[in-house]
């Protein structure tokens, strides 16, 4: 059994009170997946897919934090196991923090489309401020949880600006890294992402 812990190119941090060998990620996202396992390192990573679980989660609170609990508490009644869940998204100022917990499905039309609709709204908008934000959920079968949360700060590109990453990484300069998501590697980008940061901030509360 290994410590719980998170690894990134600036160092190592391990939690010394409790220890996990085994954690479900309560997400179908397989890019996130990946960005998880990137970062929590120490602990074996089991995705829904892996466990053989298809179905959707229905997503029906107002709030990162909300959605997180939801789909972490899904997976560990089900598998009676510890799950992890992380519910983010990208907020806009200039949007009133749209699209919010609604970015993965902002245009309904896929990932593509919600960039191309997040650049049609943002047309002749001048302040174009934004953050990433991620709220993080551990649930335990016996129903106790810890949360984290992070955001990582920046502004809306004008146009997309490398491959790189998934979602809107591509229109999103970080204000850490002094370039867009999408120019960044793998290890740049989760030395500052608001989900290593809110893994961090999970697991200070362990």
């Amino acid at each position: 059994m290994l410590p719980l812990g998170l690894t990134c190119p600036r160092g190592l941090y391990y939690n010394k009170v409790m220890k996990l060998d085994k954690i479900a990620v309560a997400s179908g996202n397989k890019d996130k997946i990946a960005e998880i396992k990137a970062i929590f390192k120490g602990v074996e990573i089991v995705s829904m897919e892996e466990l053989g679980f298809t179905d959707d989660i229905e997503e029906t609170g107002n709030s990162f934090k909300e959605n997180a609990k939801i789909k972490a508490e899904t997976i560990a009644k089900l598998y009676n196991m510890p799950a992890l869940s992380d519910d983010s998204g990208l907020c806009v100022d200039a949007l009133y923090g749209a699209p919010g917990i609604y970015s993965a499905r902002f245009s309904g039309e896929g990932p593509a489309a919600n960039r191309k609709l997040l650049l049609k709204r943002m047309e002749h908008v001048s302040d174009r401020r934004a953050h990433f934000e991620s709220a993080v959920c551990l649930c335990f079968p016996n129903g106790k949880t810890y949360f984290g949360e992070g955001r990582t700060y920046g502004k809306i590109l004008q146009e997309e600006i490398g491959a790189n990453g998934f979602g809107y990484d591509c229109l999103f300069y970080s204000d850490d890294l002094k370039k867009s998501f999408g120019l960044a590697e793998e290890d740049e980008k989760n030395s500052v992402s608001h989900r290593f940061r809110a893994l961090n901030d999970l697991i200070k509360k362990l």
